[in-house]
């Protein structure tokens, strides 16, 4: 499979020169397994890049698939080009959530006062794949999800592969139990000797005294669950709004210098936009 991200910025996307080498794009992946499909997960404001992609490729089926309603995750959508084109279709994939949840996340979005479109008047032919209790398939891609630490719920995920796993579990927070979420044991059986993570670090240790229960990690609490879980890379994801490149830089320098005073092998990043990935 290959995995590129189109945006990696968390709560609101920014912009300016101290944002050019991680982006400003709210949370939009793209994941490619080997039978073809396009995969999106969450419409962020990276998803419009991709949609300006998509129609100069003439690209025009897509599978969604959604970790949580927070406006970040979904802002993006009412612009993906391709919602406006008749030749296009769509399979929202509502698994994990409730039978209407998808349906419901994506019209709030485009209804007035918000949008000038309405959701019911998007041309592309739209499909609702049925909701599943655990894991669920995209072509030749197993997709397992998780139930993520977070304010109002959400899913992470585990793609495999041919024997190559990726597991995405941004906005959860591992200092903190919310309802609906898992110990922080669980997901470390979750990554468990996955070939690359990108996991939620929104917060340092000192900012993260003042954001308890906010829903997000730290950038610490993330790296300890890569290094508990075993994983083969790890990336540093849901990046803060307020920090520039640089700072995300010493981010990942006390991470890797945390890495060597372990004596363990990581390979550590933080995820940047247009930042792509082969398993």
């Amino acid at each position: 499979m290959v995995i590129k991200c189109w945006g990696s910025r968390g709560s609101i996307p920014v912009s300016g020169k101290k944002y050019q080498k991680y982006g400003g794009d709210t949370t939009c992946l793209e994941i490619r397994p080997k039978s073809g499909e396009i995969v999106i997960v969450d419409a962020g404001t990276g998803i419009r890049r991709l949609g300006n992609l998509a129609v100069r490729e003439g690209l025009n089926s897509f599978d969604f698939i959604f970790t949580h309603a927070h406006w970040d995750h979904v802002m993006g959508f009412p612009f993906f080009k391709p919602i406006f084109s008749e030749h296009a279709e769509f399979r929202m994939h509502k698994c994990p959530f409730h039978s209407k949840f998808v349906e419901t996340i994506l019209s709030r979005v485009m209804s007035p006062p918000n949008f000038p479109v309405r959701f019911r008047d998007l041309r592309a032919k739209i499909l609702y794949e049925d909701a599943c209790p655990a894991e669920f398939r995209i072509g030749s891609m197993e997709v397992i999800p998780i139930a993520l630490s977070h304010p109002n719920n959400g899913s992470g995920y585990k793609f495999v592969e041919d024997g190559k796993t990726f597991v995405f579990l941004t906005d959860n927070e591992l200092g903190f139990t919310h309802r609906g979420g898992l110990s922080a044991q669980a997901y470390e059986e979750f990554v468990s000797g996955a070939d690359l993570l990108f996991h939620d670090a929104e917060y340092t240790l000192e900012e993260y005294a003042y954001t308890v229960e906010w829903g997000h990690s730290t950038y610490v609490d993330a790296l300890s669950l890569a290094l508990a879980g075993g994983v083969k890379r790890f990336g540093m994801f849901h990046l803060n709004q307020d920090r520039f490149d640089p700072q995300v830089d010493d981010m990942v320098d006390d991470c890797r210098k945390r890495i060597a005073h372990a004596g363990q092998e990581l390979d550590c990043f933080a995820v940047g936009a247009d930042m792509v990935f082969e398993l």
